[in-house]
């Protein structure tokens, strides 16, 4: 019978590890955090390259900027926990699809679409899902367009197909995500439910606002 893979977090052992499984640990934790920022190094020099050639036929760069993150060690964990998979490397590079993210920035709403679609054309970009929540936005107002990707990383022994979430969404838009993210932190707040409402209602003025840019800058073009 074939040995199931090894953990790769201490705190996967219930009990407390020896040294050799402790050094186990590290190192394939430290090969996944690797294997994962490769991954959104491939990604991210695609969209720089996009962005380049687009900046020389327009006269302007669609993308503002990009961020980047690899998730933590605690949230793989917990994840692959609630869905009752096993905790090891193997299993994160086959069920989960969020390890490794990227944020794209951009000035219009039309940009985002024609960012997604030169992504995902490119032949060693496989489109493994999407979730357009520009047109079709979160009950809170959440708006942004998201892609998960699988791209071929190649290594020195191996080509590992890795998957990335790409979320891509206006100045706006990111505006707003951010503020609407620290809410999370003040559930207890006895305001919170106001300003969740609010929320929502900057949300609809921020997509009002970000159609009427996206009109004004057709008709100065």
């Amino acid at each position: 019978m074939k040995e199931a893979p090894k953990s790769f977090l201490m705190q996967f052992h219930p009990s407390e590890p020896t040294p050799d499984e402790f050094v186990e640990n590290l190192i394939q934790f430290q090969k996944l955090m690797m294997m994962y920022n490769c991954a959104i190094r491939e990604v991210k020099t695609k969209l720089e390259v996009l962005n380049d050639e687009l900046s020389l036929d327009s006269k302007r760069n669609p993308i503002e900027y990009i961020q980047s993150r690899v998730k933590k060690p605690v949230s793989i964990v917990q994840k692959l926990q609630r869905r009752g998979l096993p905790l090891s490397l193997e299993s994160v590079i086959a069920h989960l699809n969020d390890v490794a993210g990227i944020r794209v920035v951009c000035s219009f709403v039309d940009d985002i679409y024609h960012i997604a679609e030169m992504l995902t054309r490119q032949d060693d970009v496989r489109l493994i899902q999407v979730k357009d929540y520009i047109q079709n936005p979160k009950p809170n107002g959440y708006r942004s367009y998201h892609l998960i990707v699988e791209i071929p990383v190649f290594f020195s022994n191996k080509k590992q197909p890795l998957r990335v979430e790409v979320q891509i969404r206006t100045m706006a838009m990111d505006f707003w995500a951010s503020l609407e993210h620290k809410m999370k932190y003040k559930k207890s707040d006895p305001n919170a439910a106001l300003l969740v409402n609010e929320l929502r209602e900057c949300a609809e003025v921020i997509a009002q606002t970000d159609r009427k840019m996206m009109e004004l800058r057709k008709r100065i073009d």
